[in-house]
C-alpha cells in the first residue's frame, strides 16, 4: 500500500472511530439577568453555531451525544440549560415567571452575551417553543432549523393531551392529579420508552435521573407552572406556521416514531409549511438519540453539508 492510501485510510479511520478528532466539551456558566445559565460547549470557536434547546423534564445532558461526535470538529455546538432546569439557576416561581416567553428572552440574551449573531438551531420538545420565538424575534438570526420532535401543529398532538387541555381550562381542579402524573417515575419512564418495542436500548439512567430532578424541592411548583403556561404555544402555532411560510428557513425534520406524546402527523405538518424540509421518521421514540444516537447525528452531518454547499 503506497503513502497516499495509507493516509486516506487513516483519515477514514479517524472520521469513523469515535471520539478521535472531535473537541473536549466544556461546561460553563455565565450570568444572565442575575441568573446563572449552565451551558456545555464543544467545537472551534469560529465553527458555525448550533444552538440546541433543550426539551422537558431534561436538560443539556440530552444533546452530550452529539457534542461529544463529530459535529464538533467542524461545528461550535452550544447546548444551554434553561432557568429552572439543569445546572441553570432555579429561582422560584415568586422570582421568575415561568413562561415560555421569559425562558426564550432569556435564552435570546444568552446568545447576546456569547456573541451569537447567526446559528442554526436544534429544537427538541421545550426548545421547539422557545427557539421558535427567537426565529420569529429575530430571524436575521436563523441559519437553519433541525426539528426533532418537537410539535408546531394541533395534529401533531396526541389524545394524551385531553387531559392536559383539561389542566389549563381548570387549573384548580386538575392540578393535583396533573403533579402526580407528571412527578411520578411511571410518566417520567413513559417519556422516554413510549411505545417502542426496544426498550432495552434505552439507558434506565435517563429517566431515574429525570425522575429525582423533577422531584427536588421546588421543581414541582416551577414545572407545573411552566406546562399551564403551555397552552400559549398552542395559539402562536398560526404564528410559528406563517413564519416558516414566509421565510422558508433550511429545514431537518428528525421523528422518532414511538413518541406517546407527539405524533407522527406532527412532523408530516412541517412539510405544509416549508415544502423543501427533509423529513426522517426514526425507529425511536421521544428522545431519538436515547435509542438512534448515530442515525441522529449522521443525518444532522449530511444535512448540515449539503446546506453548506448551496
Amino acid at each position: 500500500m503506497n503513502l497516499v492510501c495509507k493516509i486516506a485510510c487513516l483519515a477514514l479511520l479517524m472520521n469513523t472511530l469515535p471520539g478521535i478528532g472531535q473537541e473536549r466539551v466544556f461546561y460553563k456558566t455565565v450570568q444572565v439577568h442575575g441568573l446563572n445559565i449552565f451551558y456545555r460547549e464543544a467545537g472551534p470557536a469560529n465553527g458555525p453555531v448550533i444552538l440546541l434547546l433543550h426539551g422537558v423534564p431534561t436538560s443539556s445532558r440530552m444533546y452530550q451525544a452529539l457534542l461529544e461526535s463529530s459535529l464538533s470538529a467542524k461545528y461550535r455546538l452550544i447546548a444551554p440549560d434553561y432557568p429552572g432546569f439543569g445546572h441553570s439557576s432555579w429561582p422560584s416561581p415568586k422570582e421568575f415567571s415561568y413562561t415560555f416567553d421569559n425562558l426564550a428572552r432569556v435564552m435570546e440574551d444568552f446568545a447576546d452575551a456569547l456573541k451569537l449573531s447567526r446559528y442554526s438551531l436544534f429544537l427538541h420538545d421545550y426548545g421547539g417553543p422557545v427557539g421558535l420565538r427567537m426565529a420569529v424575534a429575530h430571524p436575521e438570526k436563523v441559519q437553519a432549523i433541525i426539528i426533532q420532535n418537537a410539535v408546531s401543529h394541533e395534529e401533531g398532538l396526541s389524545p394524551l393531551w385531553a387531559a392536559r387541555r383539561a389542566f389549563w381550562q381548570d387549573r384548580a381542579s386538575h392540578e393535583a392529579a396533573f403533579r402526580k402524573s407528571f412527578l411520578s417515575m411511571e410518566s417520567t419512564r413513559n417519556r422516554h420508552v413510549g411505545t417502542s418495542p426496544h426498550p432495552d436500548r434505552i439507558d434506565p439512567d435517563t429517566w431515574t435521573d429525570e425522575f429525582y430532578f423533577v422531584n427536588q424541592p421546588g421543581q414541582p411548583d416551577i414545572q407545573t407552572d411552566l406546562f399551564f403556561d403551555y397552552q400559549n404555544n398552542l395559539k402562536a402555532y398560526p404564528t410559528w406556521q406563517m413564519w416558516l411560510r414566509d421565510h422558508q428557513p433550511p429545514m431537518l425534520v428528525l421523528w422518532g416514531r414511538y413518541d406517546p406524546s407527539f405524533s407522527v402527523a406532527g412532523a408530516e405538518a412541517y412539510r405544509k409549511d416549508v415544502p423543501s424540509a427533509e423529513l426522517h421518521i426514526l425507529d425511536a421514540g421521544h428522545f431519538a438519540l436515547d435509542e438512534e444516537r448515530a442515525e441522529v447525528i449522521s443525518l444532522t452531518e449530511a444535512f448540515l453539508q449539503k446546506r453548506n454547499r448551496k
